[in-house]
């Protein structure tokens, strides 16, 4: 594996279009999607705003944005989603965009199955469908799929399935005598038990999901998971960039108004150098996911050494940035009624999504030759 990067410096700079993009979505997040509306949503049995899911799909795009035009989508590339998962992460925005646009339609595409993708995708893209992935990131996979008389189907379960007790659509990992091997499955009452999760995070809703001879359809011929779960690393990367802007941000707009001693807080040495700090962690894990984004989007072989230092690096900063959310705001910081919790959730349950920062660093240094790789 080369050491040096390979991709063109110019491409890590936001293109006019993307500007754009981002200035429509932060526009739209702010007036559909403030924290009142994420806390009246999660109330819901869907849990996010059904309405608005299909607004961000009909009006923008979002949900397209990185599927080719011949499976209903915009034909751009992952860069672009990633700006819409940025200004999702910054307004907490709660619907399953992650597990359907970015996991699901991801796998999808790496499968090369055209069949699955032009079944499939088209819902994805228009908002009509939601997705998710079961069995990926597995250690051991405990879903096998037994091919009978009438198809395949699938037994055994898999836990903390992101959306799983709603999406339409899962992209599920299976054993078969031949190896492991992908399956999308229509979950129905009678053969997909589905049971949610508590998490603490209640904005990105997990459940364990059960097969009970469920019907499912081949994907592709592999089982190999490593390229959609590197996307999924970059993607939450840049979601992780967006909660840790409005952190530092809603913060530094705090510190400057609240009057101690006469004077504004922010005026004092110390409050400085903290926000100084997370300003300079920020910016760092900014350059981590601008990266990783670029990777995924030109399928570059650098990908899963990028991926990873951006799940270590942005998991870091974004638990850095909410800490000092709570802390820099004072007494208010520490009620519930305050949305710097519902950022801290979310801060603490997406480091663990795609493994720890420790795990992620562990497979870089593997990647890149500074320890052994696993037997696995």
């Amino acid at each position: 594996m080369h050491r040096h990067p390979e991709i063109d410096p110019q491409s890590l700079a936001e293109t006019d279009e993307q500007h754009e993009l981002r200035s429509i979505l932060r526009d739209f997040f702010t007036d559909a999607s403030g924290p009142e509306a994420v806390r009246k949503h999660l109330a819901t049995p869907r849990g996010f705003d059904e309405t608005l899911w299909a607004r961000l799909a009909g009006e923008i795009g979002v949900h397209g944005l990185a599927i080719p035009e011949e499976y209903g989508g915009s034909g751009f590339t992952f860069a672009e989603l990633a700006v819409a998962l940025e200004e999702s992460g910054r307004a907490l925005y709660c619907a399953p965009l992650l597990p359907t646009v970015v996991l699901a339609a991801q796998a999808l595409l790496d499968s090369g199955d055209r069949q699955a993708c032009a079944r499939h995708l088209p819902g994805i893209a228009d908002g009509t469908l939601t997705a998710t992935v079961a069995g990926f990131d597995d250690a051991e996979i405990d879903i096998s799929a037994q091919h009978g008389a009438s198809g395949w189907v699938l037994r055994g379960a898999s836990h903390f399935v992101l959306d799983g007790a709603g999406a339409d659509l899962m992209v599920v990992r299976a054993q078969t005598p031949d190896g492991p091997r992908l399956f999308a499955c229509e979950p129905t009452a009678d053969t997909c038990v589905r049971t949610p999760h508590r998490v603490l995070d209640e904005t990105r809703r997990q459940a364990r999901v059960e097969f009970r001879g469920a019907p499912a359809t081949p994907v592709g011929e592999s089982g190999d998971v490593t390229a959609t779960l590197d996307a999924g690393r970059a993607a939450l990367a840049a979601e992780q960039i967006g909660g840790s802007g409005h952190a530092l941000d809603a913060t530094v707009e705090f510190v400057a108004q609240r009057q101690q001693f006469g004077r504004p807080v922010g005026s004092f040495q110390a409050v400085k150098h903290r926000l100084a700090d997370v300003l300079v962690a920020l910016e760092a894990a900014r350059s981590a996911s601008s990266y990783a984004t670029v990777c995924v989007a030109t399928a570059s072989p650098q990908m899963p050494v990028a991926a990873s230092a951006a799940a270590a690096v942005c998991s870091e900063t974004f638990r850095l940035a909410t800490a000092e959310y709570v802390q820099l705001h004072g007494g208010i910081g520490f009620t519930w009624e305050h949305p710097a919790h519902l950022y801290v959730r979310r801060a603490r349950s997406a480091e663990v999504l795609f493994g720890t920062a420790d795990q992620n660093r562990a497979r870089l240094a593997q990647l890149v030759g500074l320890a052994p790789r696993s037997a696995a």
